[in-house]
């Protein structure tokens, strides 16, 4: 083994034990990144660029006015974006008749991801039956501006975004703050 080898390897190795990022290599966000409540409550973006959508007809910010939406940026190959799905499902399955609607937006960051099969594979072995919108030319996410894998977007009944977070975790406070604006106790 070289000693480049030897130190790539123990680079790799380290940052997988401290859960940092590389950059360039993927742009996943690492368990501690902070929670932004959007400040200015923009308007949120529309649904651009749509390649396919599962589980729904075609749908748009404005068809959601009056409910809850919770728009999580994903990709069936990212550890993180996986690592989230069973809280994204159960918070669907909690809400969903209260007015909450989940729109995944599968937005691919390596060309086996654009597939619709594989995404559909992925849906089902993930029990997810919440609408998809295939991303595969990032129009979707470009509008939001996102930059990470996974993002979670909550959008009042008027259609702005009220909170964003990046990466994993903070499950308790995207319940609470769903709850607040479906005025459910959580």
């Amino acid at each position: 083994m070289t000693f480049r080898l030897l130190a790539v390897s123990a680079a790799l190795i380290g940052f997988t034990v401290t859960g940092a990022v590389i950059p360039g290599l993927c742009d996943e966000v690492s368990r501690a990144a902070p929670v932004r409540v959007a400040a200015n409550q923009q308007s949120a973006p529309d649904f651009a660029g749509i390649n396919n959508w599962f589980n729904s007809r075609p749908l748009s910010i404005a068809d959601l006015r009056g409910k809850v939406v919770l728009v999580d940026f994903w990709t069936y190959g990212c550890v993180n974006c996986v690592n989230t799905l069973p809280h994204v499902t159960d918070l669907y399955a909690k809400y969903k008749d209260k007015g909450l609607v989940v729109v995944g937006v599968h937005t691919p960051e390596f060309p086996f991801e654009r597939s619709a099969s594989n995404v559909q594979a992925a849906l089902k072995r993930h029990g997810i039956t919440y609408p998809v919108a295939q991303d595969n030319d990032s129009k979707t996410w470009n509008a939001y501006r996102n930059q990470y894998w996974p993002a979670q977007y909550i959008i009042d009944q008027s259609g702005r975004i009220v909170f964003q977070h990046a990466g994993e975790g903070r499950y308790d406070e995207i319940d609470r703050t769903v709850a607040r604006l479906l005025n459910v106790n959580s």
